[in-house]
């Protein structure tokens, strides 16, 4: 799908190729304007495991033209199921099947994130308007009146039309727009794992996914790569901070945090001897994610914790607006990086916001459990799927597929 035009518009600059910054890319290539994608690591990978792709997320893959691609390796589960991680009681399900897709116009899917970005990256791989850098650790991002420039590690300069911080968490980028610190530390911390099925309890192993929420700790598992694999993460409250995604559990304090839970969740816990954990943080909702020919996409503008599976849905949404807006100035950067943001921040806003309120309804304890399961138990699918709209309707920047 990605377009082989000519590119006379103009060029883009994209610091991070994860799956933003592929996605961006595609996206503006589609839109015929060429960028060049810049990835600190030596190739372009991606760190962890299951990605859950809501509707709207596979909307967002549809106008990229890469669904067709990821859909390959995806399973589609037949419901979202949440127990009780002390008595095993069912507290409520969503059914993914028919009547859902019938709903939303589209599945719910679940994906290594791997695949995902393998799929992303090989539409770029087509494109003659997409050229990809790996090993580029950016140190300097600057604005004249007329290009943006980005400076390297190694010496390398990269100039265009604009800068698309597509860094994450972190990103380097993000302080010459918002300079408001360090990521905020959430206290809760996620153990990651995949398990092969054969070390998956026969009655566990389903093609749903399951989520045991319990007092300060969760626990969610599904199949992934048609089964091949099944992705574990465990959540708890914690102290312990480590920066990044890529550093190893201490089994003890997972645990420690788990005692307590039914059987079925520590037989799921105690199937694995080695996990990475990554300590979950997030930022205040902002509205100014531009300065000039300097705009930032994904994690950079908007990290959320990850409790309504959207990080990477926001991420390819905004490429599609993105990429929508520049169309709609006829590639004139500065009025399309400003325009952009607004019709962005309240939605994102909202999801970071209520990523936290989910975060603490899977971790009730006492009082709070027996109201969560009361609201819950009775809800009908349709009312399920009506709470459900505002996140995976159509949008205006991400019309829906005809």
């Amino acid at each position: 799908m990605a377009k082989n035009s000519s590119g006379d518009g103009p060029h883009f600059v994209i610091v991070g190729g994860g799956i933003g910054g592929l996605a961006v890319a595609l996206s503006l290539s589609n839109a015929g304007f060429r960028s060049t994608v810049l990835e600190r690591a030596d190739e372009f990978t991606e760190i962890g495991a299951g990605i859950q792709l809501g509707p709207n997320s596979v909307r967002a893959l549809i106008h990229l033209g890469a669904w067709e691609a990821c859909k390959k390796t995806v399973v589609f589960p037949d419901r979202l199921l949440m127990r009780d991680a002390l008595t095993k009681e069912e507290i409520t399900q969503v059914p993914l099947g028919e009547k859902f897709t019938e709903r939303f116009g589209l599945p719910y899917a679940v994906v290594h994130r791997a695949d995902l970005l393998n799929s992303l990256l090989g539409e770029c791989q087509k494109s003659d308007l997409i050229t990809l850098k790996t090993g580029q650790s950016v140190t300097v991002v600057e604005q004249g009146a007329d290009s943006a420039t980005v400076r390297t590690e190694d010496g390398g300069t990269y100039a265009g039309d604009g800068v698309i911080g597509c860094d994450g968490l972190w990103s380097t980028v993000r302080p010459l727009i918002v300079d408001d610190g360090k990521p905020l530390v959430s206290g809760h911390i996620a153990y990651r794992a995949v398990l092969p099925p054969e070390e998956v309890p026969e009655h566990l192993r389903q093609q749903s996914v399951i989520l045991w929420g319990g007092p300060h700790c969760h626990l969610v598992h599904y199949p992934l790569r048609r089964g091949e694999v099944w992705n574990l993460v465990a959540v708890f409250h914690s102290d312990r901070y480590e920066e990044g995604w890529d550093a190893f559990g201490e089994k003890d304090e997972l645990d420690k945090r788990f005692a307590g839970t039914c059987d079925d969740v520590q037989t799921m816990l105690g199937k694995i001897d080695e996990w990475k954990l990554w300590v979950l943080c997030d930022r205040e909702p902002v509205k100014e994610w531009s300065k000039g020919r300097i705009t930032l996409l994904g994690d950079a503008a908007h990290p959320m914790l990850q409790y309504l599976a959207q990080g990477a849905g926001m991420s390819m949404e905004d490429a599609v607006c993105l990429a929508g807006c520049l169309k709609e100035t006829g590639g004139e950067v500065v009025p399309a990086f400003a325009k952009y943001p607004t019709m962005r921040y309240l939605r994102t806003g909202r999801v970071q916001t209520m990523a936290r309120i989910y975060g603490e309804f899977y971790h009730a304890a006492g009082v709070k459990s027996e109201l969560r399961k009361m609201v819950l138990s009775n809800r009908s699918a349709e009312a399920t799927y009506n709470g459900m709209a505002w996140l995976y309707d159509p949008i205006p920047e991400v019309p829906a597929i005809d």
